[in-house]
């Protein structure tokens, strides 16, 4: 077929134009093109027309029907060429071109242009959203890339806060006569109301998080955002008020949706706002202040529980959340929206206008790469949905489902390893391990600050090293660390003239194990989602991470008070084995995504072909992908050339290369070959 008809943007496409000299048609034909992310930038522009060539003898229409993809254009003046017409009209619907002499056909030929769907018809009613008028201006990309880091540390702080509040609420005398499950120790009734209270709040954080994932990449994540404050709003001032069990339940349940919310959405915000060498020091900060927020969470309420007025002991501390709320819900309108979810609505100028405000030097490289990935993942915006995420028809969905999995099941390995028992129930192991009450409330706030400041070292671990060396790692250490502490334990709890040294090795140990845990685990299930995957679901990959935290934290608050009660210091044993329990889990499963850009992640689950993280690495390697080993941090030298040109043919040397060098000395084979085994599996 003669090309004659084109349309000039960003993306042009060339467009078949009608038969050949002597094609006998005589009716209408219907031509489909294959499936292009094209983005027209026609604002609104519907159809094209031109007249057939000479000597054609079409006396018919033929139409050609563009896919729809979810773009929103924002450029007006767009050019669209036929033949000699063109259309700079931003609200143009049809442009017919003149038939050239001695054309024959008595019909014209018809082009739809994609039709890009307006804003969600619900869009309206949710408050807030970017304007990139109103965002803060600052000198220098590296101050307003400073101003992100730390309004986003704000927004996960108050997250840990709202999660640590309620242990020493739970302690308070008043709250629990008032929740009728007074005493609590001793009554199998009351454990369970107490960890059910507990629980119901992860509930509201698995709702929240999946409203807020596809909220988020429908309105924004800005929208997002304040939708989840006010629901957290509300839940706050539900707590405060709260007068019996009932009341407190749903408070914490609607409380829960808007913190899940927030908790979603903010690490996909911050992830796509920063550059692709520091997504993991970026959410590190963050989360120093998440625990931060426990921590202070804490320590109001200790000094609060020197109040003589009860009540007030223990709903102040609730009512401090609103502080937070406000700070969230109102600021984050400041703040720019994700360049990435911006190119995915059509908005390439405002997406190009935030990666100017947010990096340094040349942004064309990242802006190309990130509007290729856009064009690649809007052919699949079927598959956006929830249900075909988890029941997918073709090679695209099962690839999204192996991300959920992964997504999901590492959520729930950070709460199998423990954290979740020793952090929020501190004072009953302290107590357990022969410590006064007093001192065991003591002891559970100076951990939680030790637990704060070991989340400095994620910030050089994470990037330095690797998501999977330092998960690795941080289990087989968090593993020792346990069995340790629960063989002290058990003596700690025999009266004895010992007792007293048992009891400091338990506290010593679980110091320990929470700074180890900050330093590795912390972070990385949070950071994952946010990098494996693909843009037009990188929100609800954020939801799928929060319902993985909510079904493990929820577990983990329902049985913890059963288990001190039943086996006592056995359950750190039991924490022991599932550490160990992880580690081939990551091994096995997990890429690492170190110094990879987000877009290039999508190459390793459409290559790789298998769950197995050594046989994708074989099967990339098998298409002559440089970046082939994915169990190994891509080293920053070839990073570059990776994101400038995308996957390169091998060139370095190859593992049998490398083995020819060691035979060369036979003594030091041995010793060389096993290190290059265990560096080859990531975890050196």
């Amino acid at each position: 077929m003669a090309s004659n008809a084109q349309i000039v943007d960003g993306s042009a496409q060339t467009v078949d134009g009608p038969p050949e000299s002597g094609n006998p048609s005589t009716g209408n034909e219907e031509i489909e093109l294959p499936v292009d992310p094209v983005k027209s930038m026609v604002s609104n522009a519907q159809t094209v027309h031109w007249s057939p060539e000479i000597g054609n003898s079409s006396t018919g229409n033929e139409e050609i029907e563009l896919p729809a993809y979810p773009v929103k254009s924002i450029t007006s003046g767009a050019q669209t060429v036929d033949g000699s017409t063109q259309v700079e009209d931003e609200s143009a619907q049809n442009v017919d071109g003149s038939p050239e002499s001695g054309n024959s056909s008595t019909g014209n030929r018809k082009i739809k242009l994609p039709d890009y769907p307006s804003a969600w018809i619900y869009e309206k009613f949710f408050i807030g959203g970017y304007s990139q008028n109103r965002m803060l201006k600052f000198k220098n990309p590296k101050s307003m890339y400073t101003a992100v880091n730390v309004f986003a540390g704000i927004a996960i702080m108050f997250y840990g806060y709202d999660q640590g509040v309620m242990a020493m609420v739970n302690l308070n005398s008043d709250y629990q006569k008032l929740m009728g499950i007074y005493p609590v120790k001793g009554n199998s009734r009351n454990v369970a109301l107490e960890g059910g209270i507990v629980a119901v709040y992860y509930v509201g954080t698995l709702v929240g998080a999946l409203v807020a994932g596809s909220l988020a990449d429908r309105c924004g994540r800005i929208k997002a955002v304040v939708f989840g404050s006010l629901w957290s709003l509300l839940g706050a001032a539900m707590q405060v008020s709260a007068q019996n069990i009932v009341w407190m339940c749903v408070a914490r349940a609607v409380a829960g949706v808007g913190v899940g919310a927030i908790d979603c959405v903010v690490p996909v915000w911050s992830a796509e706002v920063s550059s692709n060498s520091a997504r993991g020091a970026f959410l590190a900060v963050e989360f120093f202040m998440n625990i931060g927020g426990l921590v202070l969470a804490y320590w109001i309420e200790y000094f609060a529980d020197f109040d003589p007025d009860r009540e007030m002991a223990w709903r102040t501390p609730l009512g401090i959340q609103i502080l937070f709320i406000l700070i969230i819900g109102i600021g984050i309108n400041f703040f720019p929206e994700s360049p990435r979810w911006l190119m995915k609505m059509g908005r390439e100028e405002e997406s190009r206008h935030v990666l100017q405000a947010t990096r340094q030097g040349d942004i064309e490289g990242e802006l190309r790469a990130i509007k290729n990935a856009v064009e690649y993942e809007l052919k699949a915006s079927h598959n956006g949905h929830y249900t075909a995420m988890l029941f997918p028809k073709d090679k695209y969905g099962r690839q999204l489902r192996w991300r959920v999995f992964l997504t999901v099941w590492l959520q729930v390995m950070q709460e199998l390893v423990g954290i979740g028992v020793v952090t929020v129930y501190a004072v009953d192991l302290f107590e357990d391990a022969g410590f006064s009450e007093e001192m065991a409330k003591l002891l559970a706030g100076f951990n939680n600050i030790s637990y704060m400041f070991s989340v400095i070292f994620s910030i050089v671990t994470l990037d330095r090293y690797g998501r999977r060396a330092t998960m690795v790692w941080g289990a087989a250490a968090m593993g020792v660390i346990l069995l340790a502490a629960g063989v002290l334990d058990m003596y700690a709890q025999v009266m004895g003239p010992s007792r007293q040294a048992y009891s400091a090795g338990v506290a010593a140990f679980t110091f320990l194990y929470t700074a180890t845990f900050g330093a590795t685990w912390l972070t990385t299930p949070w950071l994952y989602p946010t990098e494996i995957f693909p843009l037009n679901v990188r929100a609800k990959g954020g939801a799928w991470s929060v319902v993985g935290w909510s079904i493990g934290n929820g577990i983990i608050s329902m049985i913890t008070p059963f288990l001190f009660h039943a086996i006592s210091w056995i359950t750190l044993i039991l924490l022991f084995a599932l550490c160990l329990f992880c580690i081939p889990w990551v091994i096995l499963l997990y890429p690492e995504t170190a110094g990879r850009s987000l877009e290039e992640m999508d190459d390793y689950f459409e290559k790789g072909n298998s769950w197995s993280v050594f046989v994708s690495s074989d099967n990339i390697r098998s298409v002559l992908v440089d970046d082939w080993r994915w169990t190994k941090k891509l080293k920053p030298e070839k990073q570059g050339d990776v994101e400038g040109k995308g996957l390169l043919m091998a060139k370095s040397r190859s593992a049998i290369e490398d083995e020819k060098d060691a035979k060369r000395n036979w003594r030091k084979r041995p010793a060389y070959t096993l290190k290059r085994k265990i560096s080859n599996v990531g975890i050196l």
